[in-house]
């Protein structure tokens, strides 16, 4: 690609045309994970946090902000999603518990859906944190990072392993 494509004859930032794009089935995967004291993911796992149902209220917070990813990053296009996935899993590593979040996002459209994938799992991880940040305020977040996507005129994209620290997936 020889030009920039979020930039205009003047040099000013703009919003890509994809009108002429083909619309087809997108998806992408993103990845994040914070990490606290064993015993936050103690209170979290038995719901004895204050502010209630953490992942529960993670999920929903993941899938409003999936939704609304155009309202905040200006360049994104307001998309028609088709579905919002989110799991979670738990790894214990050292005197810490690690919380891994995946996001699935799809839609059938003219452009992808990885910063809805990315914005999603960031939330969820936010979620987590302002939920937990009376129990612990040294968490971890991250990495956050886009694992694959697919559709479009780019193609496929799967991350390889080696290039985050994280040993599984979801």
């Amino acid at each position: 690609m020889n030009q920039f494509t979020h930039f205009n004859e003047q040099g000013r930032a703009k919003m890509v045309d994809i009108s002429e794009k083909e619309a087809s089935v997108r998806t992408a995967v993103a990845l994040s994970s914070v990490s606290m004291k064993r015993d936050v993911h103690e209170k979290i796992k038995n719901q004895e946090m204050g502010k209630g149902d953490v992942l529960a209220v993670a999920q929903v917070a993941g899938i409003m902000a999936a939704k609304q990813t155009s309202d905040i990053i200006p360049m994104c296009h307001p998309i028609a999603l088709k579905g919002v996935d989110i799991a979670f899993r738990w790894e214990e590593k050292d005197q810490n518990s690690i919380l891994h979040i995946q996001s699935t996002v799809k839609t059938k459209g003219s452009t992808g859906v990885e910063m809805e994938a990315l914005t999603s799992v960031s939330a969820c991880a936010l979620t987590v944190y302002d939920m937990c940040k009376a129990a612990d305020k040294g968490m971890v977040i991250g990495p956050t990072y886009l694992a694959e996507k697919t559709g479009g005129k780019s193609g496929d994209y799967k991350r390889e392993k080696a290039d985050v620290n994280m040993e599984d997936r979801l």
